[in-house]
């Protein structure tokens, strides 16, 4: 049963539907299947436009396919879409509707110049973070393409499959019997990645040129601050990015905001979105930025034919997690190399795993696998850990984890569909040593988005953007904030504060300029 205060949420949610939706079950004898039958009813149950049909057809697990108007939309649910799932099948409803939040013109005519047909399946766990917006951003796809469908599959619930298709990661998405994608991913880099496979209709394409004063790559908290700054000095503002919220959105409690002891990720994403909003920017999200080019007019061209033309920019694009670069790290990515133990750690139950990293996040991963897993083993370059102390006491306290400091990782060993083990140097005397396991999650922290920028503006020997002390860059007209930066200390609230800062001293540019 739902609780009544998720069903007043879904009544006002579903209040406005304009078509009426059906929820379509198979039969099945599946221990879960009542558990799903429930959940549809109770769903159903919030708007007279939603309905419940269960067929006579027979499926081995629980399956619901979704119906607009009594057509199938190319939707279905494999398993019981519970946990961080169940947010997927609202909004596969309500995009389905035509309701809820859409993309702009720009990203639905890309959906639609896909070429099809394209049938997708995507591998999830219920405890994943990061597979809910995979399934999202595929579901959405296939409400504005009618030659696009997508199943989400429960890894659990069909574990034959899984070992068939070699999976060792979620979100998994597979496309016949070929795994096309492997992790974490949004909108617009699932869209790339479909339209690089799949192809798309160029002809369709419109050039689009979009004219602004300031133009910001980025949407993460930097980027939302400099945007929103910017639009409140009168100046008519662009924000580009691949979502709006950026790395926010893969933090699921933040309690170092100032005023605000406690939130999540998502909603201080949402919360920036709505700001944006009201503040007057004009927000192209989904986007990919493909070149930049410098002049007294700068110029942002992106994928789909779009431009941006703005006289001034700023780079707000953050940093993503850094990888190994070694050899078998990424042939193994999905296949025995992994980047997120929340995802991925319930795949190495009772197996053997390493840990390479000896800071923070490198710790807090290895104390959360040894719970699940036989064997933990962590690897530190340096000569000592770099987490904090009680972290440390906590791990050296466990007894199935091993601490390995002074180990270089020099190749990540397997055959292409699982991993072997993990081969290191022992810094102290330049011997080699392999030791065997089943997966390597890295935790090394994080490398600056800076690639589409390197060539044009100053970077350090980490690839982050050199700034002066009021964010301006090497190149006149170009400002940076945030982690793609210099600046230390990646956390929220400086990464606002720096956006708000280099948005002034652009204005105050512009000003000495006029």
């Amino acid at each position: 049963m739902l609780d009544s205060s998720i069903v007043q949420q879904l009544r006002d949610v579903f209040a406005d539907l304009a078509h009426p939706i059906q929820l379509e079950l198979k039969a099945s004898q599946h221990t879960k299947h009542g558990e799903l039958v429930t959940m549809a009813q109770d769903i159903a149950a919030t708007s007279p436009h939603i309905s419940v049909e269960i067929r006579g057809e027979f499926s081995d697990i629980p399956q619901l396919n979704l119906l607009v108007d009594g057509q199938a939309k190319g939707i279905r649910f494999s398993g019981v879409p519970g946990g961080h799932e169940f947010t997927s099948l609202i909004m596969a409803i309500l995009h389905s509707a035509k309701g809820g939040r859409q993309p702009d013109s720009g990203i639905i005519q890309r959906i639609k110049n896909l070429k099809g047909p394209i049938s997708l399946r995507t591998f999830v766990s219920l405890s994943c973070t990061n597979c809910p917006e995979v399934v999202q951003a595929l579901n959405l796809m296939a409400t504005q393409h009618e030659h696009i469908s997508h199943e989400m599959v429960d890894g659990s619930m069909n574990p034959a499959e899984v070992e068939r298709l070699g999976l060792q990661g979620v979100p998994a998405v597979v496309a016949g019997d070929e795994i096309i994608h492997v992790g974490k991913a949004d909108l617009a880099s699932l869209l790339d990645e479909l339209e690089s496979r799949f192809g798309s209709d160029s002809q369709q394409h419109v050039h689009t040129i979009h004219r602004a004063d300031v133009a910001v790559i980025g949407g993460g908290p930097a980027g939302a601050a400099a945007a929103i700054y910017s639009a409140r000095k009168g100046l008519k503002t662009v924000i580009v990015a691949g979502r709006i919220g950026g790395q926010v959105l893969d933090t699921l409690g933040i309690e170092n905001l100032i005023s605000k002891p406690y939130t999540e990720g998502p909603q201080l994403a949402s919360d920036m979105r709505g700001h944006l909003e009201s503040a007057g920017v004009t927000v192209l999200d989904h986007r990919t930025v493909l070149d930049v080019h410098a002049g007294d007019l700068h110029r942002l061209d992106l994928k789909g034919g779009e431009t941006v033309n703005a006289p001034q920019i700023v780079v707000a694009t953050g940093a993503k997690w850094r990888q190994l670069g070694v050899p078998g790290e990424k042939e193994h990515i999905g296949h025995g190399v992994a980047f997120c133990p929340h995802c991925d750690g319930p795949f190495y139950k009772d197996k053997r795993v390493a840990v390479v990293g000896g800071g923070n996040s490198g710790v807090e991963a290895a104390i959360d696998l040894a719970g699940i897993c036989s064997q933990v083993t962590l690897f530190e370059f340096g000569d000592e850990m770099r987490a904090d102390q009680v972290l440390q006491q906590k791990l050296l306290s466990l007894p199935n984890v091993s601490v390995h400091t002074s180990a270089r990782t020099t190749e990540v060993v397997g055959d292409g569909q699982s991993v072997s083990a993990l081969r290191y140097e022992d810094r102290t005397n330049g011997q080699i040593h392999d030791v065997e396991l089943d997966g390597i999650f890295v935790q090394i922290g994080l490398a600056p988005n800076s690639q589409a920028f390197a060539d044009l503006v100053e970077t350090n020997k980490a690839g982050e953007i050199v700034t002066d002390d009021r964010g301006r860059t090497s190149v006149p007209g170009i400002y940076a904030a945030g982690d793609v930066t210099i600046t230390p200390y990646k956390q929220i609230v400086i990464a606002m504060g720096e956006g708000a800062k280099v948005a002034l001293a652009a204005f105050e540019d512009r000003m000495r300029a006029a």
